[in-house]
């Protein structure tokens, strides 16, 4: 008799070791989740950043354009400068 009710003790004991076994598991799986979100959180993170230097550098590349065109604007308007100097010069009316 003491041996069935040890018995049947036993395997109660097993039952409830193994749900509290199946429930560490099941724990660990919710922390690798966690963990799994956590590391595409980062990588969008890393992303949205890559994403940032991208469109600063398109900036830049862009402000450096205009840059250009302006000193090409301002060199035209240099040359017309001295185009109209050098009519002036060629007019009959220039006095030295």
């Amino acid at each position: 008799m003491f041996f069935e009710l040890s018995s049947s003790s036993g395997s109660c004991t097993d039952a409830r070791e193994s749900e509290r076994e199946r429930e560490r598991e099941r724990e660990r799986e919710r922390e690798r989740e966690r963990e799994r979100e956590r590391e595409r959180e980062r990588e969008r993170e890393r992303e949205r950043e890559r994403e940032r230097e991208r469109r600063e550098r398109e900036r830049e590349r862009e402000r450096e354009r205009e840059r250009e065109r302006e000193r090409e604007r301002e060199r035209e308007r240099e040359r017309e400068r001295e185009r109209e100097r050098e009519r002036e010069r060629e007019s009959p009316w220039y006095i030295l």
